[in-house]
């Protein structure tokens, strides 16, 4: 029972040093990564707390105050309803990091599915799944987002669910090119050789492989999601009102009163823009800390400087 707990307190170790080693490196490394993390952060935190932190209600009218420029009372001003833009900026953020997140893990699941059994399986079955991606691929994900929502109708979860449909196949290239990598290495034939069943397989060795790049999936296409959903808001084909969400904001009074009332436009854009800065920057820093091909040598910043560190060094000896 001992050398049980002793192994099990070991591998929390390990895990909790690589965690630790992460935001290490993270920070070291990446200090444009460690700020788009901090706004990624900022803007969960709004989004979750956006009933306390809101000051006023954000679909509530007030003509009283309509069009009222950046005060002190409504921080962005009103739109020409009364309504605190503020509010609706932050109640936007829910909207947008709920699509973002939603739809990428939604983009992980079908990716991987998809990706691990066409790389591992082959042959015809890998043919047949490939020429159906090609063909998805040769079509703008714009004008499918378009067309799929204009039949299912306009709400959260139809979004969630067709961004997270549309971006997994998108990416099922990249995981299936993992995954044949992987295929081909000693350990894999070796476990073959033993008797080593497929599930357990896939399982046990191909799967684990393959974590840090479904990791970059995921930090990599949030951004992409909530350009798409606001890409939808714009259009008329998003969220419904009263709801307010950044690309909504943009379409509607923004566009409408944009000449006289600069702030409908600015603060919802300038939101957009942050947020899809900082997850850029955070999922970049992580894919160049998690690839397994940037690992060492001059993959890693700080190893490429002690190595040229080192290497003028000893020419000077020279």
């Amino acid at each position: 029972m001992t050398v049980v707990t002793d192994a099990v307190n070991r591998t929390l170790v390990k895990r909790r040093s690589q965690f630790v080693e992460f935001f290490r490196r993270l920070a070291k490394e990446k200090p444009l990564g460690t700020v788009g993390g901090v706004i990624v952060l900022l803007f969960l935190v709004l989004a979750v707390f956006a009933n306390f932190i809101a000051p006023y209600n954000p679909i509530q009218s007030n003509l009283v105050d309509k069009l009222v420029g950046p005060s002190f009372s409504h921080l962005m001003g009103t739109d020409n309803l009364g309504r605190d833009m503020f509010s609706r900026v932050i109640y936007g953020a829910r909207i947008s990091l709920y699509v973002g997140l939603g739809a990428s893990l939604l983009n992980v699941v079908i990716a991987t599915v998809i990706g691990l059994i066409s790389g591992y399986v082959g042959g015809v079955f890998d043919l047949v799944v490939q020429r159906f991606v090609d063909v998805a691929l040769s079509i703008p994900s714009l004008v499918i987002l378009i067309t799929v929502i204009g039949v299912i109708g306009a709400g959260v979860w139809q979004i969630i669910l067709v961004m997270g449909v549309i971006g997994g196949i998108l990416w099922t290239r990249v995981v299936r090119s993992a995954v044949i990598s992987i295929r081909e290495n000693v350990y894999l034939q070796a476990s073959l050789s033993i008797g080593g069943t497929t599930p357990h397989i896939i399982l046990r060795h191909v799967l684990p492989n393959i974590v840090p790049i479904m990791v970059i999936i995921y930090s990599v296409s949030i951004a992409g999601n909530i350009l798409a959903e606001a890409g939808l808001g714009f259009l008329g084909l998003g969220i419904p009102p009263p709801t307010p969400t950044w690309g909504g904001l943009l379409s509607g009074e923004g566009r409408a009163y944009m000449h006289e009332a600069w702030w409908l436009a600015f603060f919802p854009g300038l939101a957009l823009t942050i947020i899809v800065y900082g997850v850029n920057m955070w999922g970049d820093a992580v894919r160049d800390i998690l690839d397994p091909r940037l690992r060492g040598g001059i993959g890693r910043y700080g190893t490429a400087v002690k190595s040229v560190s080192a290497l003028a060094k000893s020419h000077e000896n020279r």
